[in-house]
């Protein structure tokens, strides 16, 4: 951790340590979120692909809870088309607010190591 050596920074400058550290979080959880979108969003395209090929008569199930209830094959296809928009709406938010996070994250990042560069020794 930053203990003792942090206690001897000028206040701004461990204020903006604690800002990097905070967008670095920040950064973290968000890339987590986008990938498990991404995720539900393949397997999600594989679902659609996998109907897509079947006959309009295939049986086909649908997982709700713990159970598997059979559904016609348009439902599911709707439901599944309907996931797909909003999924694919999230990785966009996501991807918009990761940049954002990055571009802070270096400008907090370079502000650091200029006024660090300049800051008199002790």
């Amino acid at each position: 951790m930053m203990g003792e050596e942090t206690s001897e920074l000028p206040a701004n400058l461990q204020e903006q340590l604690a800002r990097l550290q905070q967008l670095q979080q920040t950064l973290q959880v968000i890339v987590a979120q986008k990938q498990q979108v991404e995720m539900e969003l393949t397997d999600t395209n594989r679902a659609l692909e996998e109907l897509q090929s079947m006959s309009d008569d295939a049986s086909v199930y649908k997982s709700i809870g713990s159970i598997l209830v059979k559904k016609d094959k348009s439902s599911i296809t709707k439901d599944l088309t309907e996931k797909k928009e909003l999924l694919n709406v999230r990785a966009n938010v996501l991807g918009k607010q990761e940049e954002k996070t990055r571009e802070k994250l270096r400008e907090v990042q370079q502000q650091l190591q200029t006024r660090l560069k300049t800051a008199p020794p002790s």
